[in-house]
């Protein structure tokens, strides 16, 4: 069937005589008969040969409609992006004004592929001159996906100008970022007239625009579009006061391109004395800087004046001895100076004030302090988190870390316990809300706005701060998941363009290359209009990795992102998956990998793995740590054969490989948490105790001589190994070592007793302490705390759990286990049971001798550290025994010491 087809092709070429003159007879028809033959070659999987034959038949005869079409669809089809075929064919019709064929051509080839350019913009123009509405959808989808286009967003923006104000005002901005972009000045500053007219409050943007202008244009270029804005701030100042701080800001900025601009310096004087108007000493100050007169450097005289200007009767100051200060009083040049109880009141000159004093504004922070009441400040700053946000950052010239805010506030405003909660809310705040920005040079840093940004505003300001690659990437991924931003938008396709950078010439791959792969790849598959053409394929890049295991650690997920698992999902697609899946399982330790290899059929690979990781444990501890831990149950790990004695002595063999190590200071880090993982599992997981306790008496020898001979082994560990050994055989022969002879320190404890501590412990910790914060906020709520009993005997309850966990903690830090192999009765010692003859009574009594935690006075159980344990430790049988405790004498004489059972 494909032969036809391809051969019935052939034929119609050949016989193809269209011409010029006879294309006026040309139908949607014919079209319908090509499109049967681009359907045809895909179900016979044919379209390669033919696309190759209308190729070749292109090179001699260019304007052949059979094959301009049917290579035009082929190519598509294949993902070329080339429209040249498109192109010429449509080129064909409209000269020859055939506008309804154009426009069903364009209509099919959208039908293929809905974000083709070339037939969105084509089909648009063909709507728009018939008046067909339709024309501004496609307008619309060809802006979204073409981020270049500048003048459809223009046309767009006029378009809505009268029926959707803020509609037309983004496509403005589209515009004029694109028209940039493309290095079109004439076009954007004509838009940016319109945008002066329509936004000039959004000082931000045009702060924006004015960066990507001197970028692309050179910084002169900035100059006039700034002053067109600056006129509209100036004339609104004098109803806006704060509006003088903005055009002065523009002033500035000419002036520092021009600083001999004679207009400009005449017009920052204006606003000066517009901002000033008010001040006793203004003209005063103005004359004494030189501000006006040209021969002085203009920056200079701006300076001199803004120090002295600072200084009014009613100002703040401060002072770093004497702190905060009110100015009482201004005469000609001295200054009368109230600085409270602290400084007392002080005159000074003009002249030093401008260098030993700091200007404050009535709401900074420092004056707050020194003139409120104080609960009424922390109640403010308290309920209030944004007034108090805005204040502290407003107060350190608009740009303030975390850092700088709790030193504001704790403790003199808040208490040390208060700041956590009120820091998270706060945190969120500064996310979340548009009012607050960060420092664009540096991520820490926050600054308030004098209007509110858009949300994608907001979020482009902080990945242009940002300095972190993997940190951008989340800024990327919040950006295109947010529902209240447009992922259309121009500020999302820089953040985009940053990574799409990465992949242009791919030399080598580390781990930003990758990233970037990662993340175009699933933004560009969850939304078609950000396709990017990567030339390398994915096995090529993967090629390129020096080492896949060291580039899966390097990758950093976080709320928004999931590059490692998107790594792992592409390693799928590679012929040898299967073996890179397996190469990499020791670095990733996800069961997920196992259970998609052996859904595929690769349980042999698995369990090869397996022996390999517990014959070379060396070079796969994590591995065989994940495991023992996760896969005992495992039918896989099962079918592997690795008998449990083998499991146990590998984990050993980990834990003394591990100590060698660190004594070595090799990976001492990663080699500590792999080791106490190890001894986890078999001390604290029982796993090493269960199997004691079900196997022979030769197999546990062999167990515990491998234990015994880690010298840096916890000696407790080696104690309940030993206490279990001895349950299950009680005339086990240890070996005798050094170890055993050493009196323990600390407090000896039984094992038994320092498991039911370490639980009573974790039960105040998880359960009672916890219930006890519950009950203490609901008696909160019922308010009046002075009266309320129930608040009262929850604190008092706090205070108790909270000494009795300190206690508890501090003597489980001092416990030593008991190690019954060192257990003698050759004299009175722990774990032993003593009858002692009273001399007195001429009785016997019977002492069992344990640590303070089994002490039971009333059952004789003595603890060896009281002041009668103590008097007769270390006592043979036969002596005799004389002491004083709490003004009573003893008089004893050993008669028998016996082991106790523990």
């Amino acid at each position: 069937m494909a032969e036809n087809l391809v051969q019935s092709v052939q034929d119609m070429l050949k016989e193809e005589t269209w011409t010029r003159a006879t294309i006026s007879n040309y139908t949607q028809n014919n079209l319908k008969e090509l499109a049967d033959i681009v359907e045809k070659a895909r179900n016979e999987q044919c379209e390669d040969e033919i696309l190759d034959i209308c190729e070749d038949h292109l090179s001699h005869t260019k304007d052949s409609i059979i094959a301009l079409y049917l290579s035009g669809f082929f190519s598509m089809q294949k993902g070329l992006l080339d429209n040249t075929a498109f192109e010429t064919l449509v080129d064909i019709f409209q000269k020859n004004h055939k506008e309804a064929i154009v426009s069903y051509l364009c209509e099919n080839i959208l039908e293929a592929s809905p974000n083709n350019k070339f037939a969105l913009r084509t089909l648009a123009e063909n709507y728009r001159m018939e008046n067909n509405d339709k024309a501004w959808e496609l307008y619309t989808q060809l802006v979204k996906i073409d981020f270049q286009e500048a003048d459809v967003a223009k046309l767009l923006a006029e378009h809505h100008a009268e029926s959707n104000e803020k509609l037309s005002i983004e496509y403005y901005k589209k515009a004029i970022l694109r028209y940039i972009n493309i290095g079109n000045y004439n076009a954007c500053k004509e838009i940016w007239t319109i945008l002066v007219q329509k936004i000039p409050q959004e000082i931000d943007f045009f702060q924006l625009l004015r960066r990507k202008i001197s970028k692309s244009f050179g910084i002169t270029k900035t100059t006039n579009p700034m002053q067109e804005l600056y006129n509209w701030y100036k004339s609104e100042a004098p109803s806006t006061p704060a509006y003088w701080d903005t055009a002065i800001l523009i002033l500035k900025q000419n002036l520092e391109i021009d600083p001999k601009d004679a207009w400009a310096r005449k017009e920052i004087t204006d606003c000066y004395r517009g901002k000033y108007a008010d001040h006793s000493h203004l003209e005063d100050y103005i004359k004494s800087s030189n501000l006006t007169q040209n021969y002085r450097n203009v920056f200079e005289a701006i300076n001199d004046f803004e120090k002295h200007i600072a200084f009014d009767k009613g100002s703040f100051v401060f002072h770093r001895s004497w702190g905060v200060g009110i100015i009482r009083k201004l005469d000609k040049d001295t200054l009368t100076i109230n600085f409270g109880k602290t400084g007392g009141i002080h005159d000074i000159s003009l002249k030093m004030a401008v260098s030993a004093l700091k200007p404050l504004a009535k709401d900074h922070i420092w004056v707050l302090k020194a003139t409120m009441n104080r609960e009424e400040l922390a109640a403010k700053i308290k309920n209030d988190k944004k007034w108090a946000l805005k204040i502290i950052i407003q107060s350190f010239d608009n740009n303030c870390d975390f850092k700088r805010i709790k030193a504001e506030l704790v403790p003199v405003i808040l208490k040390p316990t208060e700041w956590t909660s009120w820091n998270s809310a706060a945190k969120k705040i500064l996310e979340s809300d548009s009012e607050f920005g960060v420092n664009p040079n540096d991520i820490n840093s926050y600054t308030v706005r004098d209007h509110e940004i858009t949300a994608e505003e907001k979020l482009s300001n902080e990945f242009k701060a940002q300095k972190l690659f993997f940190a951008r990437i989340d800024i990327l991924m919040k950006f295109f998941y947010n529902d209240m931003t447009d992922n259309s938008s121009d500020m999302f396709l820089e953040m985009y363009s940053y990574f799409t950078g990465f992949l242009k010439n791919i030399t080598k791959v580390n781990e930003q290359v990758l990233a970037s792969y990662l993340i175009v790849r699933k933004i560009s598959g969850l939304d078609s209009q950000f396709l990017f053409p990567v030339k390398e394929t994915f096995a090529e890049i993967y090629s390129k990795l020096e080492d896949p295991r060291v580039i899966y650690e390097e990758l950093k997920d976080s709320k928004n992102t999931t590059l490692k698992e998107d790594f792992l999902e592409c390693i799928e697609m590679l012929p040898d998956w299967n073996v890179q899946y397996i190469r990499l399982f020791p670095t990733v330790l996800d069961e997920k990998l196992i259970d998609k290899l052996i859904a595929k059929g690769f349980e042999a690979d698995v369990q090869k793995l397996v022996r390999t990781a517990f014959e070379q444990f060396k070079d796969y501890r994590e591995t065989v740590i994940y495991f023992f831990k996760n896969c005992q149950e495992k039918s896989w790990f099962k079918a592997a054969n690795i008998s449990y004695e083998k499991q146990l002595i590998t984990l050993i063999n980990i834990i003394e490989l591990t100590f060698r190590e660190i004594n070595n200071h090799l990976r001492t880090t990663e080699n500590k948490k792999i080791n106490k993982n190890a001894s986890d599992l078999l001390f604290k997981d029982d796993a090493l105790y269960k199997y004691l306790q079900t196997e022979s008496e030769d197999a546990v020898k062999k167990i515990y001589t491998l234990i015994d001979d880690i010298v840096d082994i916890d000696p407790n560990y080696k104690a309940q190994t030993r206490t279990k050994i001895l349950e299950k055989y009680p005339d086990f022969k240890f070996r005798v070592s050094e170890e055993k002879i050493t009196q323990p320190k600390g407090m000896i404890v039984t094992a038994k007793m320092l498991e039911e501590k370490k639980a009573e412990a974790e039960r105040i910790q998880s359960v009672e302490i916890p219930q006890n914060a519950k009950d203490i906020a609901e008696a909160r709520e019922k308010g009046d705390l002075k009266e309320n009993a129930e608040y009262k005997s929850a604190k008092e309850k706090q205070h108790m759990l909270n000494l009795a966990l300190s206690k508890l903690q501090e003597e489980l830090n001092r416990a030593t286990v008991f190690d019954p192999t060192t257990l003698t009765t050759a004299v009175i010692s722990f774990a032993t049971v003593v009858t002692l003859h009273n001399n007195e009574t001429n009785s016997d009594e019977e002492y069992t001798i344990l640590g303070p935690w089994e002490s039971d006075p009333d059952n004789n159980i003595i603890s060896y550290m009281s002041p009668f344990g103590n008097a007769i430790m270390e006592k043979k049988v036969g002596d005799e025994i004389k002491f004083v405790v709490n003004e009573h004498e003893y008089d004893y004489i050993v008669k028998e010491i016996k082991k106790a059972k523990i």
